[in-house]
């Protein structure tokens, strides 16, 4: 299959998944004069994610003159094709993720805002079995192939001195990392920080320790919010408008964990109040970081994370920081 074809297959698939995933999809419509868009999560309908429904219970883009309907996500990869083929308008995705991915293919998305000011991407383990970058040395990870954990897991290892090959990545699926954790099964898996709460649970109460990248690597963005080109060229007003309603909700929701949990709980049956507002607790300092703008999105920094990336030997070209975002869209 070539290319151009697996490409049409993939955004075929993610559309797919995005039509019948029922579960965590909201939508608003009782302002007919509003615009209509898609919001796409980062991967399902975690407590990490709930912001969205915050800014949607709470009227922030009703406000903004907005009708959003959100849709669980499922990877930055797979939201950064369903935007940049016109099959939803926002999304957000790890910045990482996007760096990697532009470098490989060229796809009409961009940046507009960063949700975390620093990336929770980090290393997961029980008890106090791996409380230091140097007991990774012959650690078996588990993680998803191509999974930002992966990706960054090079220079982190550069920044804390130890050699990236002494550790054993184990491709597994997302779905499987807290069992195969709480089994035992692997020494430690990849883990966003937020998820911590959640893999507590999984490990019947046990304690999770994580090793956060940004201890090491204090520059990395996390998830960004995603946008078409085409959607900044054709209507930037409302990009404005949508991302400074997002992020109002992102700051409300780390701010009022327990609340936004409740919220999320309105539009997903499934969640764990209590799990969803320790997430957000533990991402409010990813989010809130002292002396800086909830969802600033900086060219400088944007262009430090390309050459770390760059540096690890896993980017096929070196994209443009211009060509990966829009600077002045999150405003103070």
């Amino acid at each position: 299959m070539s290319g151009r074809n697996r490409l049409v297959a993939a955004v075929a698939a993610a559309a797919l998944a995005l039509t019948v995933s029922g579960c965590g999809g909201s939508e608003k419509s009782d302002s007919p004069d509003a615009a209509s868009v898609t919001y796409l999560t980062s991967f399902g309908t975690f407590g990490r994610d709930s912001y969205a429904y915050v800014a949607l219970e709470k009227g922030y883009f009703k406000e903004a003159g907005l009708n959003v309907t959100i849709k669980p996500g499922t990877g930055t990869v797979d939201v950064m094709k369903l935007i940049g083929s016109g099959q939803a308008d926002y999304g957000t995705g790890d910045l990482s993720g996007v760096i990697t991915t532009m470098a490989n293919e060229k796809m009409p998305v961009r940046a507009v805002a960063a949700i975390h000011q620093k990336s929770m991407a980090g290393i997961a383990s029980l008890d106090k079995a791996i409380d230091s970058p140097e007991k990774l040395s012959g650690a078996s990870i588990a993680d998803s192939s191509g999974s930002t954990n992966m990706i960054i897991f090079p220079a982190y290892a550069k920044a804390a001195g130890i050699d990236p090959k002494s550790v054993k990545f184990v491709p597994s699926s997302p779905q499987s990392l807290p069992q195969l954790l709480a089994a035992g099964s692997v020494d430690a898996i990849g883990q966003f920080a937020a998820g911590k709460p959640l893999l507590e649970k999984a490990a019947g109460g046990k304690t999770v320790t994580m090793l956060p990248y940004a201890d090491k690597l204090p520059d990395l963005y996390g998830n960004g919010l995603l946008v078409s080109a085409t959607k900044l060229d054709s209507d930037r007003a409302q990009v404005e408008k949508f991302t400074a309603a997002l992020v109002k909700g992102l700051v409300y929701a780390v701010e009022h964990p327990d609340e936004a949990a409740q919220l999320l709980k309105k539009h997903d049956r499934t969640a764990d109040e209590k799990v969803a507002a320790a997430e957000l607790t533990e991402m409010r300092p990813y989010v809130l970081v002292d002396g800086g703008q909830a969802g600033k999105l900086d060219r400088v920094r944007v262009e430090a994370m390309i050459k770390l990336l760059a540096g690890t030997g896993t980017l096929k070209s070196t994209p443009n920081a211009d060509d990966l975002g829009v600077y002045d869209i999150a405003k103070p």
